[in-house]
């Protein structure tokens, strides 16, 4: 058994140098639009997506598909190129900068996580790190990426995959966590 300053201690957790970047009323305000034009699933129409995500600060590209169901916790942080598509559940936790590029496809249940803890301190601290998807990255369905991690150009990651460290250009990976199975060819 380790002495006490050795366990986690949640009672002490702080995260007050987070700044989401906007106001408690704007948070809120928008939590009530993400539940009924994003994740609501009677919603099928991108154009009203786009429309409030541009409205609480999202930079999105034309040509973006936005399937029902999306889950997009701080549109602020959010920039979306052009004829990029996102699936069915897709959960984008916004935490910090979430930049996606052209022509990206993020497939059904696709997780794209900014914020996580740092296990290692007793005070369990948030960590907040950028995710960039460059153009043409395909993350598979019911995948997930984690913090600080880039995606360069037209990598893949597969069905139910987990990048824990950045994907090279025109790579395909599997597993969890995610390694290289071989290279992309696009003809």
């Amino acid at each position: 058994m380790h002495p006490n300053e050795n366990r986690t201690d949640l009672s002490v957790y702080d995260n007050s140098w987070y700044w989401p970047g906007k106001g408690a009323l704007v948070r809120g305000i928008w939590f009530i639009v993400n539940a009924l034009f994003l994740i609501n699933p009677l919603n099928p129409v991108s154009g009203i997506k786009v429309f409030w995500l541009r409205l609480f600060g999202a930079k999105i590209g034309k040509g973006v598909v936005i399937k029902p169901g999306v889950n997009i916790k701080y549109p602020w942080n959010v920039e979306i190129g052009d004829y990029t598509w996102i699936g069915e559940n897709v959960w984008l936790d916004s935490l910090g900068l979430t930049k996606i590029g052209q022509h990206c496809c993020l497939s059904q249940g696709a997780m794209l996580l900014n914020g996580n803890h740092d296990y290692s301190k007793r005070t369990f601290d948030l960590r907040v790190d950028p995710i960039v998807l460059e153009d043409g990255v395909w993350i598979g369905a019911q995948s997930l990426v984690g913090p600080g991690i880039t995606c360069h150009a037209h990598s893949v990651l597969s069905v139910m995959s987990v990048a824990t460290s950045d994907l090279q250009a025109y790579g395909i990976y599997r597993g969890n966590p995610a390694v290289k199975v071989r290279d992309r060819q696009i003809n």
